[in-house]
C-alpha cells in the first residue's frame, strides 16, 4: 500500500524504517532518502511506525 503519494513511500519502507529506527515520519522518509510534502500521510505513517515498534 502506499502511505505517501507525493513521495511514493510504501508501508513496507515505513516499516522497514522504524526497525531501523525511525521514531517519526520526518525520520523515516529521511531514511527513504525523502521527505515529507503536503502532510497528509504523516498521520498515517506514525501509525504505522508505533505499530512497528510496539511489536518489537
Amino acid at each position: 500500500m502506499v502511505v505517501c503519494v507525493c513521495n511514493a513511500i510504501r508501508e513496507r519502507e515505513v516499516r522497514e524504517a522504524a526497525r531501523l529506527g525511525a521514531a517519526s515520519a520526518c525520520q523515516a522518509y529521511a531514511l527513504c532518502g525523502k521527505q515529507a510534502k503536503c502532510g497528509q500521510c504523516v498521520p498515517f505513517a506514525r501509525a504505522i511506525i508505533d505499530a512497528e515498534r510496539a511489536a518489537a
